[in-house]
């Protein structure tokens, strides 16, 4: 097994550590990110209170960065199922 793949068997342990959950009464339950993704939005969002960057961009900047992450993260895990199929 090469180090990429045994690399790469490793993000279903990843995935599995963004699902971290909380439950708010009468909202339900809510996916929390990673403590490195809250301090980024949490960054912009200081950024944006304090009129360092627009708020608008600030939204961008942050959905982008999610989108990134989804489609990352996809990609990752294609790329180790078909290593492994290999």
């Amino acid at each position: 097994m090469s180090t990429l793949t045994r690399h790469l068997n490793g993000v279903p342990e990843t995935m599995r550590g963004y699902s971290r959950r909380v439950r708010i009464p009468r909202v339900g339950e809510l996916a929390v990110p990673p403590p490195d993704r809250v301090a980024y939005y949490a960054g912009l969002g200081v950024l944006a209170a304090l009129q360092v960057i627009e708020w608008p961009l600030a939204l961008v900047i942050t959905a982008g960065h999610m989108l990134s992450d989804q489609h990352f993260s996809g990609l990752v895990k294609g790329v180790g199922e078909a290593l492994e199929s290999a």
